[in-house]
């Protein structure tokens, strides 16, 4: 009973584990404090929102887990109950909180947390900076955290610059060419492809295209029938070989003037043929003996035709 009970805990102690590993690989991916005609919550009312982003490439389920804007969490003399109660826990029970392998999750800073599992209990500053961080289930261990800069310009946001990855650096997007406010989406959006934009300016006309296509299908082409004539070829040699080993000869010389193994591939089709035919049972079996009925009427209707009508009336 030791042994198992020993046994359940460590496979507990596991799962804690894994759970911890896998909410590490969530970061805080973008966030937008003054919020006046950009995306509207469920509500269709405009707040600042906070996004999420899994970095890794399986589902992490973030349930538990706590937000903060509240710099005095830092504080390490505080226990963990006294830092949760500056918190908002994210709630169990959403599977909504589960986060598929690269992809986002967005939560409104409104102060209504009565709103739904993802309005915070807590609003951020539209003027000043804004510290905000996410802590694991413990409430102790500091996941992720970014200080958002003062003066934010309306619907922009501070984002990173590419999903998930740090060591790119943050931007303010929304206030600058070619940068757009993305909640719940890809910070860069690939909407063009430079090697198709570079190809349509060297071949406006497609004609470079055109030749490419042919080129293509025609190479493919000869290489189908130089490969199929090899192939034959070597079947030929085989065959000739083998016809030449059944007769005895070893010289092909002799086997030419012999017209061993040189008949045309007709030939072997045809015999090829009939075996297949014999083999199948599909030729035709003709019997010699011819059989006569007499075909009988076993019924005769008043309204047959073979009573009336036979002979001219008089």
């Amino acid at each position: 009973m030791k042994k198992i009970g020993i046994l359940i805990i460590t496979l507990i102690a596991a799962c804690v584990n894994i759970s911890a590993q896998g909410t590490k690989s969530v970061v805080i991916n973008e966030v937008l404090v003054n919020n006046k005609a950009n995306f509207q919550d469920d509500y269709g009312q405009h707040h600042a929102w906070i996004e999420l982003f899994n970095t890794s490439f399986a589902t992490v389920d973030v349930r538990k887990c706590y937000l903060t804007c509240d710099k005095r969490v830092l504080d390490k003399s505080l226990s963990a109950p006294e830092r949760a109660a500056m918190m908002y826990p994210i709630p169990k029970g959403d599977v909504l909180t589960q986060m598929p392998p690269r992809q986002h999750l967005l939560f409104w800073a409104d102060a209504y947390p009565k709103r739904g599992n993802f309005h915070l209990n807590f609003e951020l500053d539209s003027i000043g900076p804004n510290w905000i961080a996410l802590y694991d289930a413990n409430a102790i261990t500091l996941i992720d955290s970014v200080t958002v800069p003062a003066n934010l310009p309306v619907d922009c946001s501070y984002a990173l610059k590419k999903d998930g990855i740090k060591a790119e650096g943050w931007q303010i997007v929304g206030n600058a060419p070619n940068t757009f406010v993305t909640p719940s989406t890809n910070n860069v959006t690939l909407d063009t492809n430079e090697k198709i934009d570079g190809f349509k300016q060297k071949d406006p006309h497609g004609f470079g295209m055109t030749i490419m296509a042919m080129l293509i299908v025609f190479s493919g082409l000869c290489i189908l029938y130089v490969a199929f004539k090899f192939v034959s070829t070597i079947g030929m040699k085989i065959a000739q070989r083998n016809a030449m080993r059944h007769h005895g000869i070893e010289d092909e010389a002799e086997a030419r003037e012999k017209n061993v193994g040189t008949e045309s591939a007709e030939i072997y089709a045809a015999i090829s043929m009939a075996l297949h035919e014999y083999q199948t049972d599909v030729h035709d079996v003709e019997n010699t003996v011819l059989t006569i009925n007499k075909v009988k009427r076993n019924y005769s209707p008043w309204s047959s035709k073979i009573y009336n009508l036979r002979n001219m009336p008089k």
